[in-house]
């Protein structure tokens, strides 16, 4: 067996760093300059960032309140936004521990990765269907509202041996802690244990992203090892495990069930199956059945309306053409993963704004 790494240390000192926290500024603000805050900020850039650095190096920086607000696609959920002096804070922690900590990550997690994603992820995915018989799907019920902030830093503690690291850490799980009442309830909880153990990571927050995956890297090297499982992958919170025969996936089911309890988690009961492949099976938004991959009803539902929302947009002159455009390009470069030439062409050829990307219209 292989000897694991040794803990990180010396982290803090790169984390507050001028040119660190500078580049977070870049990086937060990318997209995002004509924004009041950001705007506000970068007026007085110099001055903000020493003042920062002043507030970690001295352990007196305190997060500010989220602004929350509601999305309802893909699904409806409760989205938090940080100051934006938070958010390169957040860029600034990710920088310097994401890159160390990843390469504990095995190449089968494919969600918040450089050089990843849901496009990769589905590749790999269409691969194991055709080279496997069986499936074992899965999704963890409420997954970040869920996460057990007590569990989590007792990860991050075996892993990092920096105290200021841990310290700012710590500071920023705690300004989005949720208390209350409970998600799921295990054995040994009392009436005191959802105050007793804050729990939740924000939607939105960089460093939700990343935590949430290292959350479950140990539950993704534990399904690797199972006798019988040939492939295992994970995006986020959904779950595909594949084997020959069905057996294997039922003690996969047991490992799982095992693993998250261990972490106050719990599979989604209407969403984890297991399923033959010869009737097909679904990820990332495709359904995949006899060699064919095509786009989920909701996936597609998703983007007619944003089709919708944009048409409406440039009506109002509310949107320019150009951002109107740049929107067709992703949704066309995401249908185009799938068997779906004779649907984009249906799709986009009714907006003007995609009529002259030849891209789109093969």
């Amino acid at each position: 067996m292989a000897k694991p790494p040794p803990p990180l240390r010396h982290l803090y000192p790169r984390i507050t760093s001028f040119p660190t926290l500078l580049a977070a500024y870049r990086k937060a603000s990318k997209g995002k300059r004509y924004r009041p805050d950001v705007l506000a900020f970068a007026a007085n850039l110099e001055a903000e960032l020493f003042q920062l650095q002043q507030e970690l190096q001295s352990f007196t920086y305190a997060p500010g309140p989220y602004r929350q607000f509601l999305v309802r696609e893909p699904k409806p959920r409760l989205v938090s936004a940080a100051p934006f002096r938070d958010r390169v804070v957040h860029h600034a922690l990710i920088a310097v521990i994401a890159p160390p900590l990843e390469r504990r990550f095995l190449p089968t997690s494919y969600a918040n990765r450089r050089g990843y994603g849901s496009h990769r992820a589905l590749r790999r995915f269409c691969r194991a269907c055709r080279e496997h018989r069986w499936l074992l799907q899965a999704d963890i019920r409420l997954y970040f509202p869920s996460i057990d902030h007590r569990l989590l830093m007792g990860q991050l503690k075996e892993v990092i041996a920096c105290s200021g690291t841990l310290w700012l850490l710590d500071r920023s799980l705690a300004n989005g802690a949720i208390h209350g009442s409970p998600i799921e309830c295990f054995p040994g909880d009392n009436l005191f244990t959802s105050l007793e153990r804050p729990r939740g990571l924000p939607i939105g927050n960089l460093t939700s992203q990343f935590l949430a995956n290292f959350h479950l890297d140990g539950l993704d090297h534990r399904l690797k090892n199972l006798p019988g499982v040939r492939v295992s992958l994970r995006y986020v919170d959904d779950l595909a495990v594949f084997a020959d025969r069905p057996e294997p996936l039922h003690q996969a089911l047991l490992c799982l069930h095992g693993e998250l309890a261990a972490l106050r988690l719990r599979l989604h009961p209407s969403k984890t199956r297991l399923v033959s492949l010869a009737r097909g099976a679904s990820f990332v938004g495709f359904h995949v059945i006899g060699g064919r991959i095509r786009v989920r009803n909701h996936s597609l539902l998703r983007i007619r309306r944003g089709l919708r929302r944009c048409h409406q947009a440039l009506l109002q002159r509310r949107l320019s053409v150009e951002r109107a455009r740049r929107s067709a390009q992703s949704w066309n470069a995401h249908l185009a993963q799938g068997h779906t030439i004779r649907l984009r062409q249906r799709l986009f050829s009714s907006h003007r704004f995609c009529a002259d990307l030849s891209p789109l219209l093969p």
